[in-house]
């Protein structure tokens, strides 16, 4: 039986002309040696620069979608998702570089029916640096967070990872459409990805880890193009906090509201860093907009039958790992 299967590759790009120069060709060699029907889609968010330009001209096999306004990762990748017509959609950076082999250790994973997708190792784009791994939660009181990074060099120990990066992450298409996408309540980025797998692992699915499969990442390429140290933190935190809203219910929630105000909230403002104040504002004025998503993540755990809790979760990935000969790192 042949595992292979058919790739939709989907790209955000914002100002990234001079990325997708570099790397563009990485990943037309990766899929063309994977051996498969395949399609690259790239959705450009409004551009400043001459990407649009650069694409029509120099990749004309190219599908290119065009975003008149501005909006982020997550609208970007849904567009892409919408139109991929392949059973596999890997959602990928344009600051990433794929190695020749990339897929080849990618295909196992789907030969079971509960796998939502697999991510591959991160490396720095000189050297061999790991920026990314398979991640093992905890939490901080109600607060999730890392606990740490980790990776085996044993053939055929399988690692579960607590969410699929989304600078490289392939998926199983229906699954991914099924579940409705990114949720643009984080845009323009951040924690989209964390969330997304959260979601997929509290419908009873399994996201992994392979060592083998390596793409090397430009750090900082794309969010360098956005505003300000400050407003790029109360993003971050914003959505954090979107995030545990979305996932912890009743006391559980109730008590994560009190950690963040008393942990984050009133210690940074005494410290002067009061971007924090818009971060906490905006999970406030969004409550219904949360409220929302939360009848969206409940309607599809009734329809999967799935009674998991973002406790379940951790708790079981904590639990693969136990008994593993790994190497692990911190974040």
């Amino acid at each position: 039986m042949d595992p292979r299967k058919s790739v939709s590759v989907i790209i955000p790009n914002y100002n990234g002309k001079h990325l997708l120069q570099e790397y563009l060709p990485f990943i037309f060699d990766a899929i063309k040696n994977a051996g498969v029907a395949y399609e690259i889609i790239i959705v450009d968010d409004c551009s400043k620069d001459t990407s649009v330009e650069f694409i029509r001209s120099e990749y004309p096999q190219v599908n290119l979608v065009v975003n008149q306004v501005n909006k982020g990762f997550s609208y970007s990748c849904n567009r892409g998702i919408e139109i991929a017509k392949y059973e596999l959609i890997l959602l990928l950076n344009s600051d990433v570089k794929l190695s020749p082999d990339y897929f080849e250790h990618q295909w196992k994973y789907f030969l079971a029916w509960d796998t939502f997708g697999v991510m591959g190792r991160i490396i720095d784009m000189e050297g061999d640096h790991i920026q990314d791994a398979a991640r093992v939660p905890k939490f901080n009181g109600l607060k999730l967070k890392t606990d740490y990074f980790c990776y085996t060099n044993e053939g055929g120990n399988r690692l579960y990872t607590f969410y699929l990066s989304g600078a490289n992450a392939l998926i199983n298409a229906a699954k991914l459409k099924q579940i409705g996408g990114f949720y643009e309540l984080f845009s323009p980025f951040y924690c989209e990805d964390m969330e997304l797998s959260i979601r997929a692992w509290r419908l009873g699915w399994k996201c992994y880890y392979e060592h083998k499969a390596i793409c090397r990442h430009q750090v900082s390429a794309s969010t360098k193009n956005y505003e300000t140290v400050k407003w790029v933190k109360s993003v971050y935190y914003r959505n954090r906090f979107y995030l545990h809203a979305l996932h912890l219910n009743g006391l559980a929630l109730i008590g994560w509201y009190l950690q963040i105000t008393i942990v984050d909230l009133l210690p940074k403002l005494l410290a002067g860093q009061t971007w924090i104040w818009k971060s906490y504002k905006d999970l406030f004025q969004n409550r219904k907009i949360i409220k929302q998503y939360k009848e969206r993540i409940k309607s599809l755990m009734d329809e999967n039958e799935s009674q998991v809790t973002i406790f379940n979760v951790v708790t079981k990935i904590r639990n693969s790992v136990k008994h593993k000969k790994l190497v692990r790192f911190k974040p």
